[in-house]
């Protein structure tokens, strides 16, 4: 057969334009029925109550429900791993560890979504595993203060079951800063907190790092979030959390879609994994995410200890005697290394301040994973995660101070790489906790929010009733996007069965497409729009940065503000 060589690799055979339309006209259906199979695993789920997607069998052990103040939190003991019988490995000597799931807009289970995960690696590690999984609801008029002294209750409690022997505490993302809040109040401990993925200094950053931290600044502070919830009829939406996430970076969501469409039979059970947990929208409370958004993200209390957590105690960094471990990435855009460690300065002037309060802290980064690869990516969890967990008691015994933990290269395919501890002091961390400008757009967040409090949020409130809150929640674009892919909104994929099944006796799929030069064009042109979906991103989070600079880090009639003018 004669064939004609091409620019982009490869040889033109005479019928290749067509094998490539008729292999791509397959992947565009394969595409299109994987993401209907999406909207009814979605719509299954909601039906059955959004249950916590867990690759381990768990039996209850608390109910948060049960406790005063309540609040939405369970806590299970993992009991089994399916035919891989991970649990044999558990020994009757080993520390418990207590996993707790962020709640940041999706429902729990990424701390044991598979195998290779925290909670395998837990359990690989011969430790009892408990996991902290919370429902979509949050208990009526729930407030931070009653997750925080739920999440107390079960590190109490997990110690009494164990003789006595404080668990190891896993916090991921929210999970994370809310197990230090349980820690920072009324002097709780537990054997070891690692905190991944975790911010704890809400203003710290980098120019073009985390554009997330700047979003105060350009909505006005609180008063969004107030308002979102009112809306709710009392919670606020987690999907809105998610689409921010997803707005971060569009580059990754369309990589996401594109990596499906380009091999859907090696990507599909894979995407639809993922995509129950991505696609699970949870809920907070409004006071929840007004004192989250006000006291933390907005306000940034917590390093100065200023935050109060309930009637009877404020959180307080300095009073943390838990051991602690900071897992980063710099390739984290919602909790680079400076929102994780950017603390430390705050809290600890030097490093006798650290030693002279006992505490250790030891914190590890990873170079490039993203901010979920932090809790699901495979690799992580057989390298970092077991290694923090391998290594716990060398990390409980080290001296007070700061570290740095080094992993080694060289480890087994099936065994914890060996760490070293290397001593670090706080003043050389090159993080700046208080950025200039932060502090004005927290003055400008509580004038706007004590307007909207006494001016308009009891407007909303009396005219949102139930039947209008539900639509609201249904009409999100999150959900509408998803929901969208079922025969009723598109009659046409009724035809998707039909079209399969002609284009497979056609033999549509070409299993050599990778040889085909149109492909390769195709997936050059791909590579393409993914660049300039990257570049337009970056631009877009300098120019924040700069306008951000421009109206809150140089004079400017915010300079009046009750706030401001005080100081």
């Amino acid at each position: 057969m004669n064939t004609t060589a091409t620019p982009f690799g490869g040889h033109l055979a005479p019928n290749a334009l067509a094998t490539y339309w008729l292999d791509a006209l397959w992947r565009a259906t394969e595409t299109a029925q994987t993401l209907r199979q999406r909207a009814i695993d979605m719509n299954e789920h909601e039906a059955a109550g959004m249950p916590p997607l867990l690759h381990f069998e768990s039996e209850p052990v608390a109910d948060g429900h049960e406790l005063d103040p309540p609040c939405n939190y369970r806590l299970l003991r993992v009991t089994r791993c399916g035919t891989d019988a991970l649990e044999h490995h558990v020994r009757k000597d080993a520390a418990p560890v207590m996993v707790v799931d962020p709640r940041a807009g999706h429902g729990p289970g990424i701390g044991g979504f598979k195998r290779d995960s925290e909670v395998g690696m837990a359990l690989r590690e011969g430790h009892p595993v408990y996991f902290v999984v919370f429902d979509p609801e949050p208990v009526e008029g729930q407030t931070l203060g009653a997750v925080l002294r739920t999440l107390a209750t079960f590190i109490d409690l997990v110690t009494q079951r164990h003789r006595n022997r404080p668990p190891i505490v896993y916090g991921n993302c929210q999970g994370g800063w809310a197990l230090t809040l349980a820690l920072s109040h009324c002097r709780h401990r537990a054997g070891l907190a690692v905190l991944n993925g975790s911010p704890l200094s809400y203003w710290a950053g980098g120019r073009g790092i985390n554009p997330m931290r700047l979003l105060g600044g350009f909505s006005g502070g609180v008063w969004p979030a107030h308002l979102a919830a009112d809306l709710g009829g009392g919670t606020f939406d987690g999907a809105w959390l998610v689409q921010n996430f997803e707005g971060l970076r569009p580059e990754g969501v369309f990589r996401k879609y594109d990596t499906l469409f380009a091999d859907p039979e090696r990507e599909r059970e894979r995407f639809l994994e993922f995509e129950r947990w991505w696609n699970g929208f949870y809920f907070l409370g409004r006071d929840e995410i007004v004192t989250i958004t006000r006291d933390l993200f907005v306000g940034n209390l917590l390093e100065d200890g200023q935050m109060q957590v309930d009637e009877h105690c404020r959180a307080d960094l300095r009073r943390i005697r838990t051991p602690l471990v900071v897992f980063s990435s710099y390739g984290d855009n919602i909790t680079p290394p400076h929102q994780a460690l950017g603390w430390l300065p705050a809290v600890y002037p030097s490093t006798e301040a650290l030693v002279a309060a006992g505490q250790r802290v030891v914190y590890l980064t990873h170079e490039d994973v993203g901010h979920l690869g932090i809790f699901v990516s495979a690799g992580v969890a057989r390298r970092e995660h077991r290694a923090i967990l391998h290594h716990a008691r060398k990390i409980q015994a080290l001296a007070p101070g700061l570290y740095e933990m080094l992993l080694d290269e060289d480890s087994g395919a099936d065994e914890a790489p060996d760490a070293r501890f290397e001593p670090r002091r706080v003043e050389d961390l090159p993080f700046d906790p208080a950025p200039a400008g932060f502090d004005r757009v927290k003055a400008l967040s509580a004038w706007l929010e004590s307007m909207y409090a006494q001016v308009v949020s009891p407007v909303v409130q009396s005219t949102v009733r139930p039947e209008l809150a539900r639509k609201l929640r249904d009409a999100h674009p999150m959900r509408l996007s998803r929901k969208l892919w079922n025969e009723q909104a598109i009659p046409a994929l009724a035809w998707l069965p039909w079209m399969q099944a002609a284009l497979q006796a056609l033999g549509a799929a070409d299993a050599a497409r990778a040889d085909n030069p149109w492909y390769r064009f195709e997936r050059i042109a791909a590579d393409g729009t993914a660049d300039a979906w990257t570049a337009w991103r970056t631009m877009r989070d300098l120019w924040a940065e700069a306008l951000f600079t421009q109206l809150y880090a140089t004079p400017s009639p915010l300079d009046l503000l009750p706030g401001e003018a005080s100081k």
